[in-house]
């Protein structure tokens, strides 16, 4: 009942927020929408579970590495987290899954498709892009293996989560290398402290990808239909504060008014 309870109000919640019409078609009917910044997930199979929810307040970002309105949102998140560690707020990441399978074909259209949605983004947010990996001959643009790449991080030390999960944008948009080898985490992990050694050997590991495709159901659960979304949780009481690409002001005037309420 609690989980229905918080989909209802994650549902309704959107509301509040504009999303525009206007969509732009990928293959396989995953949209991105220029407009509001806000890339819709491919479906996930399985059956989900119920995960309880403590009573704490706190800021739940849902994201996926390889979502590049996520890349664009980034410095907002950054100054957000921050400010909400300030203020005595929680904050902590959600796995989006925004493609978490190998069924998406490296076309022209593909490439082009990614081409013209990277320069949107670079233009509105001024985060940097590559376009040298639209050129590759083959890539898997499977999100799977870079939000395991987190949730592996989360597991070994979970205060250098946000930031393992920057930098793995970083290494992918501005890189343009691979998130699914496991070489591409080790200078990751170097900068943040953490044993590649003792990464390497979890990544690959059942139990982290059974972990995180629990986060891929729980937002799923709570009713989150896109990404990056921003979410404050009061207890049970949970309310998106910004679905799709948003500045930290507008995000953080939301979060006082439903931490006063």
């Amino acid at each position: 009942m609690l989980l229905r309870a918080v989909a209802i109000c994650l549902l309704l919640s959107q509301n509040l927020l504009s999303l525009k019409a206007q969509t732009m078609t990928i293959p396989e009917g995953a949209t991105c929408d220029p407009e509001t910044g806000l890339c819709t997930p491919t479906p996930l199979d399985g059956a989900l579970h119920n995960i309880a929810l403590d009573s704490e307040t706190e800021i739940i970002y849902v994201g996926d590495p390889m979502c590049s309105w996520c890349w664009g949102i980034s410095p907002a998140l950054n100054q957000l987290k921050r400010t909400a560690a300030i203020n005595g707020i929680g904050y902590r990441i959600v796995m989006g899954g925004l493609r978490p399978d190998n069924s998406e074909e490296w076309t022209p259209n593909f490439q082009d498709f990614l081409r013209h949605h990277w320069e949107e983004v670079s233009s509105r947010s001024g985060q940097p892009f590559s376009y040298d990996l639209l050129s590759a001959e083959h890539f898997q643009y499977n999100t799977e293996p870079s939000c395991r790449a987190v949730v592996t991080a989360r597991t070994i030390n979970p205060t250098v989560e946000a930031r393992f999960f920057e930098l793995t944008q970083h290494r992918f948009y501005v890189k343009n290398e691979d998130p699914a080898k496991v070489e591409f985490y080790k200078p990751i992990c170097f900068e943040l402290g953490i044993d590649y050694a003792k990464f390497s050997v979890l990544f690959p590991t059942e139990e982290m990808k059974r972990a995180t495709y629990e986060d891929f159901q729980l937002n799923r659960q709570w009713g989150v239909r896109g990404y990056p979304t921003v979410i404050v949780r009061k207890g049970e009481q949970m309310q998106i504060i910004a679905t799709g690409f948003a500045a930290f002001e507008e995000m953080w005037q939301r979060v006082e008014q439903v931490v006063r309420e």
